[in-house]
């Protein structure tokens, strides 16, 4: 299995079942073609820089203290869980944005300035469902696998893991995140 490389408070986050998508449109490394979703399950890689408390919606933004002393040591990285592409969206229409807002942790200027990032390119809606391993895998990490690039070649199966939200809970925000995109399920 592939991995992607987020925020570390994201993948929190997304584990908590706080959130269920994520607005991508792509590393330096890949402005030219921009995001693209190249695997319907992968790992997920926590990141730990360019991540700011400044860019998190106020009733998230403490958790960054949490997960900054939960850092793994140098050299090294934990992946605690895996996601399943359900839908992909691209959208250019920033009212779009104001109505996701539930469904990520990310404040709205934060999400303006990833819209504003490639214009000519569209945000990459990405809806998740995310699983918690149950033992986390340890990674030693590769000097290949550094800077703004999405996609880690990890190459490796998972075995035993939850869902981050039950499935009653987790088919509701799915349905309301479609409705707001338009996707039938």
């Amino acid at each position: 299995m592939q991995a992607l490389k987020e925020w570390a408070v994201v993948c929190k986050a997304l584990e908590e079942g706080r959130q269920v998508l994520l607005l991508r449109k792509g590393g330096i490394l890949e402005y030219r073609q921009g995001f693209e979703v190249k695997h319907e399950k992968f790992l997920m890689f926590p990141t730990y820089e360019h991540q700011s408390k400044d860019h998190l919606q106020p009733d998230y933004a403490n958790e960054m203290e949490n997960v900054l002393a939960d850092n793994p040591p140098d050299d090294t990285n934990r992946l605690t869980s895996y996601a399943e592409v359900l839908d992909v969206k691209e959208i250019s229409d920033r009212s779009l944005l104001q109505k996701l807002e539930r469904f990520h942790i990310w404040n709205e200027s934060y999400v303006n300035a990833r819209m504003d990032y490639n214009p000519k390119k569209p945000m990459s809606v990405i809806l998740l469902r995310v699983f918690k391993l149950d033992a986390p895998i340890h990674v030693d990490i590769r000097e290949e696998w550094a800077g703004c690039k999405s996609w880690i070649p990890l190459d490796m199966d998972v075995a035993g893991a939850k869902p981050a939200l039950d499935d009653l809970r987790f088919h509701k925000v799915a349905a309301e995140v479609r409705e707001v995109l338009s996707i039938a399920a």
